[in-house]
């Protein structure tokens, strides 16, 4: 009876094909996993990584159910930010992100992953092999899952030790690719300004043959998954993609690599949407994205704007959006909490809600026309879609400035928010001018931590030392003059020997030697009960990362110690008060501070004879260690500030005797 049916009933075997074609499309489906970065680098992007833990609690158990594949958490700046201007613990952050998204069991929530700067971990100078595994073993034990690797320079050799050490440990290593650019050619300076003073900085030392080829890119991930990399990421922190290369080294890198490809870009110049639409087209697995009060500007772009496109591609984005917008609720009042840092806080994004919201249909069309333009290869034409529609939902325009210097977003809102502490903001169009230069005499090096920093903090020294008619890199950070000496590996383009001797006194490049690393010393701190600064492992692996920050923030917590055994053991004595007495006025020669900065050392004492040259204070500015040399012999009669202090430009610092 049914073989019957089957044989003389077309409409119902009609009814079976559709079902069973539908089937083959729902398992054929493209699928499109989603790297959460809003905690991380969307934070660290544009509020520069200033939201504390208490503000992340809130946010948390809406994380539960989101389903990201990965949650990009720690890592970055992560561990020097929150030490320095939140006085908080890493560790305790990672360990709560952990709790939450269960990342130890066999079924975490997300995986979560954090950034690492090979050689460099999550710090600003090279550190031995030691420092690396006692880090990636703790982060590991902590709940970490996935290590992001990448080098500033692209040197393989300073990633190959962490993807090893990860892989090792039982993570999953992800090597990061860094993207950028050749220099620009040479133009005619028909524009005024600034803009034409960015095109002329190119004029003298222009690359007759392209250097960052599609090639270049693709033969550095080969050589990543090679070493046991498990995933490939195109990262491009400075959203200098554009469409038409995120086609092309997408679909290289597919075609090249085995394991999973991942694109991270920002939307600081612009290129971001546009380019992440294309990557999808070309079949990237994974993409990073923020939730929409965290994306967009400086930042990766929203989710939402992503889920639409592939809404309209059919493409099935792996994550549960009912629970994104349960977040993008609390990330509302997230984002009003940082607004001094929030350099788009009177330009926010209109609210969006994709699962309830009816866009008009002139705005749908732009979606339409946007996904038709990226499938023909129409770059304009997509970039003016994406551009509209970024516009309508009241995301920042592109920033031609960030654009044209070819600098990352949160490289361009970590200068803003450190001269604005400095209060040196009036430096910032110089600095900014100055980048391309300051990068092509470092031997052409790509932006992004630690180098965008090493690269920023020379640039706005040169622009100092031209504001006080002094002659370029007069004055020069330690880690830049390590940078070129060779210590942070291989620069894409050999440093002119003439430059490296000017600023390191030898033409010889002198790589970093890990046999001459010494462990910093962690002293028992007399006055606070003989405690040690560091009181154990995970403290002094702080210590031996970031010592100039984590001594300020170990002693912190030996004081609160100290402070909670004196009220348990004894009545409250006013021990802690202190007679201040006043200063005498300043009579002998005087050194002053270059700049504005943190003391981090003092190399002098009174009564001490000083010759010139000699470093007498090392003080800390935007991140970057820099040596205040004597300009003259004498006594040291007084220092005039104390560990910790910050100083004014021009401050002074060392009085000698008369």
């Amino acid at each position: 009876m049914n073989d019957g049916l089957w044989e003389n009933s077309p409409g119902r075997l009609s009814i079976i094909n559709i079902q069973v074609n539908r089937l083959h499309i729902a398992m054929t489906r493209p699928k499109l996993k989603i790297r959460d970065l809003t905690l991380r680098d969307g934070q660290q992007s544009l509020f520069a990584t200033r939201m504390n833990q208490a503000t992340i609690d809130t946010l948390l158990p809406y994380y539960e159910d989101a389903n990201f594949h990965i949650m990009e958490v720690w890592g970055g700046a992560v561990p020097d930010s929150v030490m320095r201007y939140l006085d908080e613990s890493p560790w305790e952050r990672l360990r709560k992100f952990s709790k939450a998204m269960d990342s130890k069991s066999e079924h975490p929530k997300s995986l979560l992953s954090a950034l690492s700067r090979g050689r460099n971990l999550f710090g600003y100078v090279p550190y031995p092999d030691s420092v690396l595994e006692g880090f990636y073993r703790e982060a590991i034990a902590n709940g970490l899952n996935v290590m992001r690797i990448f080098d500033a320079l692209n040197d393989i050799d300073n990633v190959k030790q962490s993807i090893r050490l990860i892989n090792q440990l039982g993570g999953i290593a992800d090597g990061a690719v860094c993207y950028t650019v050749d220099p620009k050619p040479e133009e005619p300076q028909h524009e005024g300004g600034l803009f034409g003073k960015l095109k002329s900085v190119f004029s003298s030392k222009s690359q007759p043959d392209p250097i960052f080829t599609d090639e270049y890119f693709v033969d550095k991930a080969r050589q990543m998954e090679a070493l046991g990399a498990k995933i490939i990421t195109l990262k491009d922190m400075a959203g200098l993609v554009n469409p038409s290369r995120a086609a092309s080294i997408i679909s290289a890198l597919k075609r090249e690599v085995k394991v999973p490809v991942d694109f991270h870009t920002h939307c600081t110049p612009g290129y971001g949407l546009a380019s992440s639409l294309m990557a999808i087209i070309n079949g990237v697995d994974i993409l990073d994205t923020n939730i929409w009060w965290f994306g967009g500007g400086s930042a990766a772009p929203a989710i939402e704007l992503i889920w639409m496109f592939c809404q309209r591609m059919g493409v099935e984005v792996e994550v549960n959006m009912e629970a994104v917008g349960r977040i993008r609720e609390k990330l509302l009042d997230a984002r009003k909490s940082l607004a001094q840092f929030d350099l788009n806080r009177d330009h926010m994004p209109r609210p969006f809600d994709p699962l309830k919201d009816k866009l008009p249909a002139e705005i749908l069309a732009l979606f339409d026309s946007a996904i038709e333009f990226a499938k023909a290869g129409d770059e304009a034409s997509l970039l003016d879609s994406c551009h509209k529609i970024e516009d309508y939902f009241g995301f920042p325009k592109p920033n031609e400035l960030v654009k044209t210097a070819e600098v990352p977003g949160g490289m361009y809102s970590n200068m803003v928010a450190q001269l604005r502490e400095l209060k040196s903001e009036d430096l910032l169009d110089d600095a900014m001018r100055l980048i391309p230069m300051v990068r092509r005499d470092a031997g052409l090096i790509p932006l992004v931590t630690p180098t965008s920093q090493i690269v920023g903090n020379q640039a706005v020294l040169v622009a100092l030392d031209r504001k006080n008619g002094r002659p370029d890199y007069t004055n020069k950070s330690n880690q830049f003059i390590s940078l070129v000496k060779g210590e942070y590996g291989k620069t894409p383009v050999a440093i002119d020997p003439a430059f490296r001797e000017k600023i390191t006194g030898s033409p010889e490049e002198k790589p970093y030697d890990v046999s001459k690393y010494v462990k910093p010393e962690n002293p028992v701190v007399e006055d606070l009960g003989n405690r040690k600064l560091a009181s154990n492992d995970e403290e002094y692996l702080l210590l031996e990362l970031l010592p100039a920050v984590a001594k300020g923030f170990l002693r912190r917590r030996r004081e609160e110690e100290f402070k909670d055994e004196q009220a348990a053991n004894t009545a409250a004595a006013d021990t802690d008060i202190e007679v201040v007495e006043e200063e005498a006025p300043i009579t002998g020669p005087v050194i002053t501070a270059p700049m504005c900065g943190r003391i981090v050392a003092i190399n002098v004492k009174p009564g001490q004879k000083v010759k010139k040259g000699d470093t007498v204070i090392v003080y800390e500015a935007m991140k970057m260690e820099n040596d205040v040399e004597s300009e003259k012999e004498g006594v040291v009669k007084r220092v005039l500030v104390n560990i910790d202090e910050q100083v004014a430009n021009d401050a002074p610092l060392i009085e000698f005797e008369d």
